[in-house]
């Protein structure tokens, strides 16, 4: 049964995850909190562990989610189900690739999705900010460090824009973002 939950719960992912895997999180979250598979505060780090590792974070999410589940086979189901849509949907569009992007239809639903998947990843980050600095949407707690060290590696990530002309690699930024952490929590 748990094969076969895995294996729905990530298709249906995979199926309506449009605009990345930013714009996948809050499908992933839901997915994986109906099904009581991990709570929320575990799938908060295992997208910055997923994030912080090579690979899509979808896949990534749906491989740890998987094997957390069920072992292996877990891992491959899940991992394989997040996947199947995103292969099919190519294969098909190599197919259709050059009558379809001409048509007039497809370019409209094209430039009115995007609009959405940029409200989808802002309201996601906001969503995190929020989370990590103030402990839920709500700000019931206050982490000071947490906004201190958001609030200084968005300073470095803007101003590098400014000084460096074409700003912090995402690599360099995650990396920063790790020593910080570190030094911040991990001597505590």
């Amino acid at each position: 049964m748990i094969y076969l939950d895995l294996f729905i719960g990530f298709l249906q992912v995979g199926l309506f995850a449009f605009g990345g895997a930013y714009g996948a999180i809050p499908l992933i979250r839901d997915v994986v909190l109906s099904y009581g598979w991990i709570e929320d505060e575990m799938l908060a780090y295992m997208i910055a562990v997923s994030e912080s590792t090579p690979g899509p974070i979808m896949v990534n999410l749906a491989t740890y989610v998987g094997s957390a589940q069920a072992g292996f086979w877990g891992a491959l189901i899940a991992t394989a189900a997040v996947v199947l849509p995103s292969f099919v949907i190519i294969l098909l569009v190599m197919a259709l690739l050059k009558r379809a992007l001409k048509n007039p239809w497809m370019q409209a639903v094209l430039r009115g999705v995007k609009p959405c998947i940029v409200g989808i990843i802002l309201a996601t980050g906001l969503f995190f900010v929020f989370r990590n600095c103030f402990g839920s949407v709500k700000a019931t707690a206050v982490n000071g460090m947490a906004i201190l060290l958001t609030a200084a590696l968005a300073l470095i990530y803007f101003g590098s824009r400014k000084v460096l002309k074409k700003g912090l690699s995402p690599i360099g930024l995650i990396g920063l973002s790790a020593l910080a952490g570190m030094l911040a929590y991990g001597f505590h």
